[in-house]
Parts: C-alpha cells; structure tokens; sequence
C-alpha cells in the first residue's frame, strides 16, 4: 500500500468514526484504535495518540455547531468537568498500582448494564421530573432546546447532580486506568442519573471530552506517541466527520440515536469483556 492510498482509505474510515463519535458524544477513538491496530497493523501507541488528536477534533467539528444550536449545557459541563478532571488524574496514578484485568471485567459488566437501561428508555424524548434537586437548582442547571425532529422547544430539569458528580468521577478514574475515553460513561450518566435528554447529553459530552482529550495530549506529543503521518489524516477525517454528525444530530429522533448508542455501547462492553477474560 502506497502512502497515498494509507492516507485515504485511514481519512474515509476517520469520518466514518467522525460521524459515530459526534452523534453519540464517544470521541472517534472507538473506532479509529481498532482500525489502526488491526486493519493496518500500527503500532498500539501510535494508535492511541491519534485516537487523542481525534477526540480533540470530534470535539472542535462539532462542540461550536451544538453550542450554537443550544444543545449543550454549558453549565453542566463545567460542573461535571472538575469531577472527571479529578477522576483522571486519581486513575493515572492508580494505573501503576492495580491489577488493570478486573477494571476491564468490571468496565464490560457496568457499559452492558448501561446500554440496556438506555434501551429500555428509547421511546421517551420529553423530561418531565417534578422531584426536588437543589443543587441544579442552585447552580441554576435546568435548560431547554429546540427539537428539529419534534418541531418543538423541550423544557428539562436536572437532576441528581451529586450522583452525576460521582459517576463523572469515576468516568475519569477509569479513562485513566484504560487509557480510553470516558464518554462511555459520561452519556449514559447524563441520561440515566441525571436525566437529561440524549441529544442534550450527547452534546455536552463533545464538549467534555475535548477538555479532557487536549490536557493529554501534550503528554502523549512529549512521549513522541503522535505520529503526523498516522494523526493528520485521522485528525482530518474526523473532524470532517464530526462536523456532518453535528448537522444530523439535530434532524434525528432520540429514540434512533439511543438505539445506535446502545448497540455501540454493547459492542465496547463485549471488547472489555473480552480483554478482561483473555488477560
């Protein structure tokens, strides 16, 4: 294979992922790790600091676009940015002290379990929560967007914002024990404890894991992990990719976009299943 055709099939593939990880607020790592490693055979470390270059551009395509369009809860995502944060940095030192097999198991176990409470919540597209949350009350978290597919404004309240602060802790104690993005978990947290709507989750998640993504990659470019050759039309593609995922999330129904999340969550939770068992 020509280095030509290297960088064009790797940018077709890149917007594939671009697209998946701006409509389910992932990053295109999912896909852009797997590619890389098996499809071309790159080395797993370069894999990984592309992956990185490539959330940071799954974030830039499409964090501007949803923030224009209201979907992101700014507010939100800067609360819930300290706990990841801080979560992040607990797992990078805990990465060298524990036995990363179990994390796997336990990592597989909890993203099955997430993906089917999200499917059983596939038909609800309004957030309707008459309970008490003081904390969103007084951080002023509650918010509302227009719905393309519904032709209609959605009012939302959250809820929940310490259990989120708890689960968005423990997203990052995770990223960093795997070395994987935590949007896995920060989506189904957003939707399931707080109770915010997909779209609105999905959105703030792009937001998040940019932040997340840029703090490491001055770490992994000092390491000389990112690999211009490989990054570029990764970065390229993705961001190419994020930016049309941005303009059709807006146009699709939730109940389509929790039913692809779920089947991609599905497919992780059996990957980290299966790392886990085979060591």
């Amino acid at each position: 294979m020509t280095p030509l055709q290297f960088d064009l099939l790797v940018f077709v593939l890149s917007v594939i992922a671009g697209v998946l990880g701006s409509l389910l607020g992932l990053g295109g790592g999912i896909i852009v790790i797997p590619v890389l490693t098996l499809l071309f055979k790159i080395d797993i470390r370069y894999a990984i600091g592309a992956s990185i270059v490539s959330v940071i551009a799954t974030s830039s395509g499409a964090a501007a676009a949803y923030v224009r369009e209201r979907l992101t809860n700014l507010r939100v995502a800067i609360v819930l940015e300290v706990a990841t944060t801080s979560g992040a940095l607990t797992g990078a030192y805990l990465a060298g002290k524990l036995n990363g097999r179990w994390l796997y198991i336990i990592f597989g176990l909890v993203m099955g379990y997430s993906s089917l409470m999200m499917f059983r919540k596939r038909h609800e597209t309004a957030i309707e929560i008459p309970r008490s949350a003081p904390w969103a009350d007084y951080l002023r978290l509650h918010s509302r967007y227009y719905d393309e597919a519904l032709g209609k404004e959605i009012v939302y309240r959250v809820v929940g914002t310490r259990i989120g602060l708890g689960l968005m802790y423990l997203a990052g104690v995770v990223s960093g024990l795997l070395g994987i993005g935590s949007g896995a978990l920060k989506v189904p947290a957003m939707d399931l404890a707080m109770r915010l709507p997909i779209k609105v989750s999905t959105a703030t998640s792009n937001f998040m894991i940019g932040v997340t993504a840029a703090a490491s990659a001055g770490v992994y470019f000092m390491r000389g992990d990112i690999d211009p050759f490989v990054a570029a039309p990764v970065a390229t593609g993705v961001l190419v990719g994020a930016t049309a995922g941005a303009r059709l999330l807006a146009r699709l129904r939730s109940s389509t976009i929790r039913v692809v999340f779920v089947v991609v969550l599905l497919w992780i939770s059996v990957q980290m299943l299966l790392k886990g068992v085979r060591g």
